[in-house]
């Protein structure tokens, strides 16, 4: 899959040291210039739904099973690739100091009428919820928090860069100020 984008989180100095890869499955799914999004309380960001793909799991398998989890879409039908966004984290857990995260992006469509969701508890801890957004009122918003949030998460510069080139490349339309 094309990488889109490779990043380093400013707070590591190199990427040598004890790494974990974490491989996600991300879903785009567009009605016009509207976008299904998770919106996360928390962070006060929108995030293109998906998640970490479990060992041995299949991409597309662990992105279908993202996306009833998250957000509660039914049939769910994989059109094509998008691309993939690398990133190298810190991560903060026994024995390890970095995460090396790839997400692969699928555009998709759904079913219009969204069902139940199964969020995990961090998940309904931090506030997420599916939503349909207009994807400009989305990138502003994700612009704004960057800008001027200090609870803003680590992967919201991600999805603003994502959400950036769906405009461009899905849409056709550059960003509105």
């Amino acid at each position: 899959m094309q990488l889109l984008k490779s990043t380093i989180h400013p707070s590591l100095d190199s990427i040598n040291g004890k790494c974990f890869h974490r491989k996600a499955a991300r879903g785009i799914i567009l009605n016009g210039d509207n976008i299904l999004l998770l919106y996360t309380e928390r962070y006060h960001d929108y995030s293109i739904p998906g998640g970490g793909v479990d060992d041995g799991e299949d991409l597309r398998q662990g992105l279908i099973r993202e996306l009833e989890e998250e957000t509660g879409a039914k049939n769910i039908h994989i059109i094509s690739e998008f691309g993939r966004y690398e990133e190298f984290r810190p991560w903060h857990k026994a024995d390890v100091d970095i995460v090396h995260m790839e997400s692969f992006c699928f555009v998709c469509s759904i079913h219009p009428e969204l069902g139940e969701t199964r969020l995990e508890q961090h998940e309904i801890q931090n506030g997420m919820r599916p939503l349909w957004i207009n994807i400009h009122q989305a990138i502003a918003h994700n612009e704004q928090t960057i800008a001027n949030s200090p609870k803003k998460g680590m992967s919201i510069e991600r999805e603003t860069f994502l959400l950036k080139l769906i405009t461009q490349r899905l849409l056709g339309t550059e960003t509105q100020p």
